[in-house]
């Protein structure tokens, strides 16, 4: 079986990471990948155009695993998918204009709130915290921005005090950091909603002289070794390489005919110093669950 598997970018690790778990699945099944991503990261124009080389193939895809860049920008290009009667397994972000055979993801509102209270204990619940989201139509930066400010209410002493776009991009996040930190006071604590801009948060805070109370969301490789050596403090396991597993052996279950649910959700974990070791790991040697074990434990 041929499978075209659609991720966001090449520049955030955690779709490097889906990739390797979509080839993981695909390795048990003996099934052909084939991936698709855009060169100019989170394009939807790129994407669509990359869904039409899809189609083009010869033989086409048996099935489509999909992470949209864009909540509808890539909906033209999704209804040929459609219309070709091919498949489709979504990941990470819902496919909404068209009917999904699973759906694999973590509830990146919950993961926000639990990695925000997180933050608010350190601070002992008082504190400037300054927020730094993903683009601005992304579906997981808006669910986590959301959880950020919710968290917040519940808190009356934490003030949210700027929120900047750092684009899930480490420079973007830290170049965009700096030109806050130059016409602000240093904050308490800094909510990132994802490991590669808290990096650049990090390389921010570094160049100022500066310190304050990071945390993430993805649990990538260069997250754990900085919470590891006590630079960061915490992130919420966003496991993209473990649902790009579970989505290609979804596609590879349905396409033989098998049943697979409609929804699988991961649960939410806190990583910190006292149980990242557990995740210091690179990519390839970290453990997966696959879809009975996934059964079997919920």
């Amino acid at each position: 079986m041929r499978i075209a598997v659609f991720t966001k970018n090449y520049t955030n690790p955690a779709y490097g990471a889906a990739r390797l778990g979509a080839e993981r699945a695909a390795a048990v099944f003996g099934d052909e990948l084939v991936h698709f991503v855009p060169t100019q990261g989170d394009d939807p124009t790129e994407q669509s155009e990359l869904i039409a080389l899809a189609l083009a193939l010869q033989p086409p895809p048996d099935a489509f695993v999909f992470s949209p860049v864009h909540p509808s920008k890539v909906d033209a290009a999704i209804q040929q998918v459609v219309q070709a009667g091919i498949p489709m397994i979504g990941f990470v972000n819902p496919i909404l204009c068209a009917p999904m055979v699973s759906y694999v993801s973590s509830d990146d509102y919950q993961l926000a709130g639990a990695i925000s209270r997180y933050l608010f204990r350190h601070l002992h619940g008082s504190g400037r915290v300054l927020v730094v989201t993903g683009p601005v139509d992304s579906f997981t930066s808006l669910e986590r921005l959301r959880g950020f400010e919710d968290a917040a209410r519940e808190v009356p002493c934490i003030e949210l005090v700027g929120q900047i776009a750092g684009d899930y991009v480490r420079e973007v996040a830290a170049q965009r950091t700096a030109a806050w930190l130059s016409e602000h006071q240093a904050p308490d604590g800094v909510l990132v909603a994802n490991d590669i801009m808290a990096i650049g948060v990090l390389d921010a805070l570094d160049a100022a002289g500066q310190s304050a109370a990071v945390v993430g969301v993805n649990a990538i490789p260069q997250a754990i070794e900085a919470i590891g050596a006590g630079r960061m403090l915490a992130t919420a396991d966003f496991n993209a390489m473990q649902m790009a597993y579970l989505a290609a052996e979804c596609a590879a279950r349905h396409l033989r005919g098998e049943r697979v649910p409609p929804s699988i959700e991961l649960p939410v974990q806190v990583v910190d110093q006292s149980n990242c070791s557990h995740w210091h790991l690179p990519y390839a040697q970290r453990p997966v669950i696959t879809l009975e074990q996934w059964r079997a434990i919920t």
